[in-house]
């Protein structure tokens, strides 16, 4: 079947009144990224090389969006809403390409799940015309029933239009399809509009290929995969059931997550494993995390990088641009944005990191601030290896502090410091070379003999 080409057509032309939103329905985010997007990405892991999207309401903003998430897919305009087989001839130009295969998806079934459509696939590379996805509902009533016989698919009957002993059927109409590509256009060309509101239904497609005595039957994908989304409490649904499924992936692939409900992840998180996250930790889009790494509760990460055997938190945030290199450090109740901190780097308490480059080994103190802003331009700190910058001081960028500088607790640094001084910058500034190197021999020097005090005295 790998040879086999695919096209994908998805119905996401909808208004999606229901939502009450100024925003297409199937722009609404699951994990982060637009419902339609996971629609998508279930299509190409099921091995669709050609993407059509059917778009109407919100086109402009629809088009926008597909060149993020979608950029080689072809966009087709439903002026009028006509019903679902309208729709997917409005892709007529991308059907008549010859695909193999054409699978119809809908935009607002964010959770379908790729082995369901490459299963439908698979039935067409097995001679079927027409094959329906169908899944049975802890409840059937209000969706449309899938009629059987001898293995066939039959008809798609509307519950309004079921036998009392029809509506007892449990199978049921998912709504997505797959098509042989050599059927595709003339069976969607015999769809008419003759019912009740002058439509045209994909539906009906099952009978006009069993009149032609052409193979159609049903497939069956999991409730949660065929579940639409056509509320905000249906919304909320789909994001619960999807991170159920990524807290579960993470678990099994060597994360500890200490309290899985709690843990929210985005549509692209990678993390490693023998990482663990502690409590009420939210990740955002962009997040990967190497093996490792400690999350500790309450943080909040997105378009970060996190290296091996670092730890962050509790009560951290990082934002987009951090980068945080082998064992470093972020605590608790700090902000690091658009900067590196190299290895062995410390960022313990209250602090905020920004535009900046925090030296391997150096260590920042508690309230330590980069000013990196001036109201219209942002201006980058340079922290040299081994340093270390006193609590509660301020580094006006741009500035340099040199490997080994030693600032001075309190102190407001406009100035750049060389390499192995301290700096005060409490009033005006007072620079000493060599200084910082003196001091650290002299702490050294008596941290040892403190050491070596207290060992006499056991």
């Amino acid at each position: 079947m790998s040879q086999r080409s695919c096209l994908s057509v998805i119905l996401a032309a909808g208004e999606g009144t229901r939502m009450k939103s100024a925003l297409p329905k199937v722009l609404h985010q699951i994990a982060g990224l637009p419902m339609v997007a996971h629609v998508v990405k279930a299509a190409e892991a099921a091995g669709a090389s050609g993407l059509a999207l059917v778009i109407g309401h919100g086109a402009d903003e629809m088009r926008k969006a597909a060149a993020r998430f979608a950029p080689k897919a072809e966009t087709f305009e439903q002026e009028k809403r006509l019903g679902t087989a309208h729709a997917v001839i409005a892709a007529r130009a991308a059907i008549s390409n010859g695909y193999d295969d054409v699978l119809v998806m809908f935009g607002d079934t964010p959770l379908i799940d790729a082995d369901a459509l490459t299963l439908a696939r698979r039935r067409l590379a097995e001679g079927a015309a027409v094959v329906v996805i169908g899944f049975r509902p802890p409840n059937p009533t209000g969706y449309g029933r899938l009629i059987e016989k001898d293995g066939k698919l039959t008809a798609i009957r509307e519950e309004k239009d079921c036998s009392e002993e029809e509506k007892k059927i449990g199978f049921c109409n998912a709504g997505m399809m797959a098509v042989a590509g050599a059927h595709a256009l003339k069976l969607l060309d015999a769809v008419g509009n003759k019912n009740a509101k002058g439509e045209y239904y994909l539906t009906d497609i099952v009978e006009i290929a069993s009149a032609q005595n052409l193979d159609v039957v049903a497939t069956e994908a999991s409730f949660e995969s065929a579940l639409g989304i056509n509320n905000r409490v249906e919304l909320a649904q789909a994001e619960a059931i999807w991170q159920q499924r990524r807290r579960y992936d993470a678990m099994l692939s060597g994360v500890t997550l200490i309290a899985p409900e709690t843990v929210f992840f985005s549509h692209d998180t990678e993390i490693g494993a023998d990482t663990i996250v502690e409590p009420n930790v939210w990740f955002g889009p962009g997040v990967r995390i190497a093996s490792g790494a400690k999350i500790h509760a309450f943080s909040h990460i997105e378009g970060a990088t996190i290296a091996s055997n670092c730890d962050v938190g509790p009560f951290a945030r990082l934002r987009p641009g951090a980068d945080l290199r082998n064992k470093a450090k972020v605590g608790n109740f700090c902000e690091v944005k658009q900067a590196v901190i190299e290895d062995g780097a410390k960022v313990n308490h209250l602090t905020y990191i920004g535009d900046a480059r925090v030296g391997a080994g150096a260590n920042i103190g508690a309230g330590t601030i980069t000013c990196n802003y001036d109201g219209y331009s942002k201006f980058f700190t340079d922290i040299g290896e081994g340093a270390f910058i006193g609590s509660n001081s301020s580094l006006v960028a741009p500035v340099t502090i040199g490997n080994g500088g030693y600032i001075a607790s309190g102190s407001v640094i406009t100035e750049s410091v060389p390499d192995d001084a301290l700096a005060f910058g409490r009033a005006r500034q007072k620079t000493i070379p060599g200084k910082g190197k003196e001091l650290r021999e002299r702490f050294a020097s008596a941290a040892a003999a403190k050491k070596k005090a207290a060992g006499a005295d056991h």
